[in-house]
């Protein structure tokens, strides 16, 4: 099959670009012959609250050698990459959507190939977005009825996407698991290098730091937990720590608060995830979240609010626990039952699903999906 990927691949960096390569594999590996194609400009750097969006010496980036052919805030390349991405006759063209920005842009690309015969499967990460806009409904339903169908890998987003168009042809999969990070380390090694206590109860926040994630909450919660507690924070702030740095300096105990504001390289990842002994998900909103699916990479439970696709994530398959209320007490509640319960009936739960939820799974289920009409 002639398979033609848009999306996001090196030598962008981030967690879609890592979720394109690993399925950009596993579909080549199946025997398909596979075209990427990628964004000549992916976001204007005014637009984009990150450092950068490129990779560097010490992310452990997979390489495809993809084709730019699109650049969001040029409409003339709209035209040019459909024309080049038809050139190859693929039978599929696979996207991924995550924000309405990029509605217009990949929206034009799926109009033209779909009128032109090829079946247009998008895989979604969101499809309302956390911090919505007046234009994130209109754009995203116009995007959606350029698509012929669509893979959903939670129940919150297969809702979101019915209530913008009931008649929307989906599959529910499950989000694969990342497995380029390496091994998991020792945990005293791993606490030593981020100079954290090598004896105490170890909690993780982990990703990219923004409002409707929730960080506030966590840290409120470390002052209703005694000293024996520990918070382990890795991840760069897309926008001010400033609210975030003050909770902390106001915290009981501070000391016991250890903050890495900063973008995560690959290489650093087995060591955040090897010192904690769980992963907290506090989030205000959600759909699905990819730091599960690098939490069961290292086999390290989680604790996630009941919002979204977590508890379908989470709590259905007991891979650790859901927090019943959004709200600093109820979250120091959880961690607090999390440590009494039977810690290793968790990890031996992700390892019985790490299995069905391989890259090969996923590929295998996207094809089938599209070979349905």
């Amino acid at each position: 099959m002639k398979i033609a990927y848009l999306s996001t691949f090196y030598p962008f960096r981030g967690g879609i670009a890592q979720f394109n390569a690993n399925l950009y594999k596993a579909l080549l590996s199946a025997g398909h012959e596979v075209s990427p194609y990628t964004f000549k400009r992916q976001y204007p750097d005014l637009l984009f609250p990150g450092k950068t969006q490129y990779v560097t010496d010490e992310d452990n980036a997979v390489r495809i050698e993809s084709i730019p052919v699109l650049d969001t805030a040029n409409p003339f390349t709209y035209i040019s990459a459909a024309k080049k991405i038809a050139e190859g006759q693929p039978d599929i063209l696979i996207m991924k959507y995550w924000m309405s920005y990029f509605a217009p842009s990949l929206g034009w690309v799926a109009g033209r190939l779909k009128k032109q015969g090829c079946k247009v499967i998008t895989i979604l990460d969101n499809v309302i977005p956390h911090e919505q806009k007046f234009f994130d409904k209109p754009l995203t339903q116009w995007f959606i009825r350029q698509n012929s169908g669509f893979i959903a890998m939670s129940e919150a987003v297969k809702e979101d996407l019915l209530s913008l168009n009931p008649h929307a042809a989906y599959c529910l999969k499950a989000h694969p698991l990342y497995n380029h990070f390496g091994e998991k380390k020792g945990c005293s090694e791993a606490r030593q290098v981020l100079g954290l206590h090598p004896e105490k109860k170890t909690l993780l926040f982990f990703g990219l730091i923004r409002d409707y994630k929730g960080l506030d909450l966590l840290i409120e919660a470390m002052d209703e937990l005694d000293e024996s507690y520990q918070l382990l924070i890795g991840g760069e702030s897309y926008g001010s720590f400033t609210k975030y740095e003050a909770l902390i300096n106001q915290a009981k105990h501070p000391e016991n608060i250890k903050v890495f504001n900063r973008y995560i390289s690959d290489k650093e990842v087995p060591l955040f995830f090897s010192a904690a002994d769980v992963c907290v998900l506090p989030y205000k909103s959600a759909t699905q979240s990819g730091i599960t699916s690098i939490a069961y990479h290292f086999e390290i439970p989680l604790i996630a609010t009941d919002t979204g696709g977590l508890k379908e994530s989470i709590g259905q398959p007991g891979t650790g626990l859901i927090c019943p209320e959004i709200t600093s007490t109820a979250i120091a509640s959880t961690v607090r039952r999390f440590y009494e319960s039977d810690r290793k009936g968790y990890a031996n739960r992700i390892q019985e699903l790490k299995a069905s939820l391989s890259w090969e799974n996923f590929a295998e289920t996207l094809l089938d999906f599209a070979k349905q009409w």
